[in-house]
């Protein structure tokens, strides 16, 4: 299992795998985290600051939490956005969970109940309070 020291902020991103997932992200190195256009999710990504790291959720298709990402850029403009009002940051892979966790297992769990994403489940950026992001990495039997 990888250590990997917690940030200062924690988050969880979410993405439909066939659009951008895991995989894409571990084959770009690098990825622009874009295309959000929730106000609350991006006021998450303007918050974010370069060292943080972020679950990769792939929702829709599996609906399970995959890898762990840490944010490599902050504070940056969302290139798909022709007027300039939305943000975006850039992220680069960390580590794969050893087992995903899926979101029947978070709602399973009473532990992780008051969960953003339970809680405002439609939110594709969203925080992760610490003992939270703790009992996940413990459920996926940690990284690989």
């Amino acid at each position: 299992m990888t250590k990997i020291a917690l940030s200062e902020q924690l988050w969880l991103m979410k993405s439909e795998p066939d659009v951008y997932g895991w995989d894409d992200l571990v084959a770009e190195g690098e990825g622009t985290w874009d295309g959000v256009r929730n106000h609350l999710a991006a006021r998450n990504l303007r918050t974010m600051a370069v060292g943080d790291l972020a679950f990769l959720y792939h929702s829709n298709i599996g609906k399970e939490i995959i890898g762990i990402a840490r944010i490599s850029v902050a504070g940056l403009i969302d290139p798909t956005d022709p007027e300039g009002k939305w943000a975006a940051v850039k992220v680069k892979p960390v580590a794969k969970l050893k087992a995903p966790v899926t979101l029947a297992t978070i709602k399973a769990t009473p532990a992780l109940a008051e969960m953003d994403l339970l809680r405002l489940s439609r939110l594709s950026v969203s925080a992760v309070r610490p003992a939270e992001w703790e009992l996940i990495l413990s459920m996926a039997g940690g990284t690989e």
